[in-house]
């Protein structure tokens, strides 16, 4: 484990929150509605591009830039990793089965078990909509482990273990369970009325592209949690 390093605060890029940095990467606490990247369709400022301008520290001509490590969905808020190079880039993504990623959402529901792994094999359509399919040979086996850390007002508190990392597989697997994930416009409750997704990316734990260490970062839980579950007692922000 290492200590990690907060980005000073008169340096913190505008729209997200820099968790940890050294030269090697860059961990960011990604807001809900931001991009991780531009698409054909969308062109609009991302959590990539933002990192781009904050490394060049307004020097349109440096030749700084981060490199997308991995991402999440513009409605999914929490951890994300860049790159500062190439080959940590590499070196991240060639080792990723070996990262943790943990998170926590608000679903409809008490569930039953309170605990347990989702399996199913999840394919995807053209109209962009994941879903899960009994021919391994059409779908990519996906595990979902899932804790329940509190149940109110008819909603449950969350902690997942992303055991591999599908596209939409969290709000896919729960959906399908019969407790979708609230604010969830594509695979949620019909006539949900929320505004956000309550799904975020709340801890991370890998492998160090230079020192060969094991950093752990995490980050507190939104509000939004907090207002839809109550006085919940939630994991706490930490570094090691």
């Amino acid at each position: 484990m290492i200590a990690a390093k907060r980005a000073a605060v008169k340096h913190q890029p505008k729209g997200v929150a820099v968790l940890y940095e050294d030269q090697d990467v860059i961990v960011i606490d990604k807001p809900v509605g931001l991009l991780t990247m531009g698409t054909e369709r969308d062109k609009s400022r991302t959590a990539h591009s933002i990192l781009n301008d904050y490394i060049r520290k307004g020097n349109a001509k440096s030749r700084n830039r981060v490199y997308i490590v991995h991402r999440l969905d513009r409605d999914t808020s929490g951890i994300l990793i860049f790159a500062k190079s190439e080959q940590a880039k590499q070196y991240l993504q060639d080792n990723w089965t070996e990262t943790e990623k943990k998170y926590l959402t608000v679903v409809y529901g008490r569930l039953t078990p309170q605990e347990g792994i989702i399996s199913s094999y999840l394919a995807g359509n053209g109209a962009y909509t994941v879903y899960s399919t009994p021919d391994p040979t059409r779908g990519k086996l996906s595990l979902t482990a899932y804790n329940t850390l509190k149940e109110a007002k008819g909603f449950s508190l969350l902690e997942i273990n992303l055991l591999t990392g599908r596209k939409h597989q969290i709000r896919v697997h729960l959906s399908e369970k019969g407790h979708p994930i609230v604010g969830d416009k594509k695979y949620g409750k019909e006539g949900d009325s929320y505004k956000w997704l309550a799904l975020h990316a709340q801890s991370i734990t890998f492998t160090h592209p230079v020192t060969g260490k094991r950093l752990t970062i995490a980050t507190q839980s939104p509000e939004y949690f907090v207002r839809l579950m109550g006085t919940a007692v939630l994991p706490q922000k930490r570094h090691t």
